[in-house]
């Protein structure tokens, strides 16, 4: 039988005091229905068998956005069961959307007939340290007139500015005020169609621009947009809900705006990160694992890397075979970019297998301006990686430099020993994760439930692995 969901399940507080790390990690927890935020791994295991992955977290989230702008319901199936995807539960249900559980696993229905205004003290308590409330803007501005954005939270990797967000949405009409508790945005004449071009193909701004788009008067040509498979994604959800949307060469999309929408029945794309944590974590471990619901097109950069690192995987209809096929592993050296280049969530969880390379590796990281805070944790245990904070320099590189990015050398083999760790962030906490897996020697890491935000049933998955692990929930 189908469940009403109760945003009370979201379990947040409303206590301000409550928004540090550690906090966040023990509601990112409880959302999940983990109840410690530790787990002791003993390492030093290959991990061997079969997992299967489900949506992912930057479309689910996304999709339950979109059906606020329909005026049927929505299904939304493959939903993974993360803590991200509970908070956007929790801030629709504020907002009036009847969601219910279908007959399947991960199967959402989203009514939102009743779209209503929430207040703000509860959008700021439900919302915690996830970033997606400045995506209601454009189709709660549509629907309501309206709309709040409380403090943005998020993992902790540099700063994540809204003004791409803000700057678009001012584009098609919204009037916008600033306010101590967090940004107001008003739409006193509607939202009118816009050229934009985005300084960066950043993925938020452009789920903005196309949430937005859809329902303005006119037409919007958006440039330098991103295009990742899950932007692709999105795109084909709002065609199916009554959208005009074009992708055009260079990075160019066209969005014809209509008056109505209706809902949509889609199935979430697969989670390409989490597939290449796991794929990682073969290769760190000397292991052999299975992830299902994986396929080759979406996944393809990463492939490539695997296999030059010496990897080695196997493409099958129902997901894609990873394994370690012995001998010494190699160094490589990667430039993280936006789609088609090698993702900047794949660099954390690869870093750990690159401390086993015989060699020298270097990662230049231009997407994110500090994402190898991870990477002490890692030193403590034993490897040896030297974070330069300015980049470093390279003629081969194929990848424009940025002023913000710096740049990892991982030099290896190197054995690592267990260790006291603290997760900081989603991709890094999946890393310590992996490196603890890896480890000679018992390790405690702390945090995890941050993990939850983007990995579901991760527990349960390191069981079904052969992990040797001791988790008291």
């Amino acid at each position: 039988m189908d469940a009403h969901y109760d945003p009370r399940e979201v379990r947040v507080t409303k206590n301000k005091e409550d928004l540090g790390l550690h906090k966040d990690s023990q509601k990112a927890a409880a959302r999940v229905g983990l109840t410690s935020d530790e787990i002791i791994i003993n390492g030093g295991r290959p991990l061997n068998g079969r997992i299967e992955v489900r949506g992912a977290k930057n479309l689910a989230t996304k999709a339950m956005v979109a059906s606020l702008l329909g005026h049927t319901p929505s299904t939304l199936r493959n939903v993974p069961n993360i803590s991200d995807v509970r908070v956007v539960a929790g801030l629709l249900a504020l907002h009036g959307v009847l969601i219910t559980r279908g007959a399947e696993e991960g199967e959402w229905r989203l009514d939102p007939s009743n779209v209503e205004t929430a207040h703000k003290a509860d959008i700021d308590a439900h919302a915690g340290s996830s970033r997606i409330p400045i995506l209601f803007c454009g189709p709660l501005l549509h629907r309501l007139g309206e709309a709040f954005i409380p403090d943005l939270g998020g993992c902790r990797i540099g700063d994540r500015p809204i003004d791409f967000h803000l700057d678009a949405l001012r584009n098609f009409g919204a009037v916008i005020e600033k306010l101590p508790s967090g940004i107001s945005l008003t739409a006193p004449n509607g939202l009118k169609g816009a050229n934009i071009e985005l300084p960066y193909p950043s993925v938020g701004a452009t789920e903005q621009v196309l949430l937005t788009a859809v329902l303005a008067e006119g037409q919007t040509e958006l440039r330098n947009a991103a295009i990742e498979p899950e932007i692709v994604d999105l795109i084909c959800i709002l065609q199916k809900m009554g959208a005009i949307i074009s992708m055009e060469p260079n990075r160019v999309i066209f969005i014809e705006g209509v008056k109505e929408l209706r809902g949509y029945d889609h199935a979430a794309i697969f989670d390409r990160n989490e597939a290449a944590s796991w794929a990682a974590a073969a290769l760190a471990t000397k292991g052999d694992i299975f992830v299902g619901g994986v396929e080759q097109e979406e996944m393809m950069t990463f492939l490539n890397v695997f296999r030059k690192v010496g990897g080695d995987f196997d493409v099958r209809p129902d997901g894609i075979r990873f394994w370690h096929p012995g001998g010494m592993l190699k160094p490589v050296t990667i430039e993280t970019d936006v789609h088609p280049g090698f993702m900047t969530d794949w660099q954390q969880p690869l870093v750990v297998a690159l401390t086993q390379a015989d060699g020298v590796s270097t990662i230049h990281e231009t997407v994110y301006e500090n994402r190898f805070g991870f990477t002490d944790a890692l030193n403590k245990m034993g490897a040896d990686i030297k974070v330069y904070k300015d980049g470093l320099h390279d003629d081969t590189r194929r990848v424009m430099r940025r002023e913000f990015e710096q740049a990892a050398v991982i030099t290896g083999p190197t054995d690592l020993s267990g260790a006291d760790v603290e997760v900081p962030d989603l991709r890094g906490g999946f890393s310590h994760l992996i490196a603890a897996l890896t480890a000679e020697g018992q390790s405690k890491v702390t945090n995890i439930g941050i993990i939850s935000r983007g990995y579901e049933n991760f527990i349960e998955k390191l069981r079904l692995l052969g992990a040797d692990f001791i988790y008291e929930g």
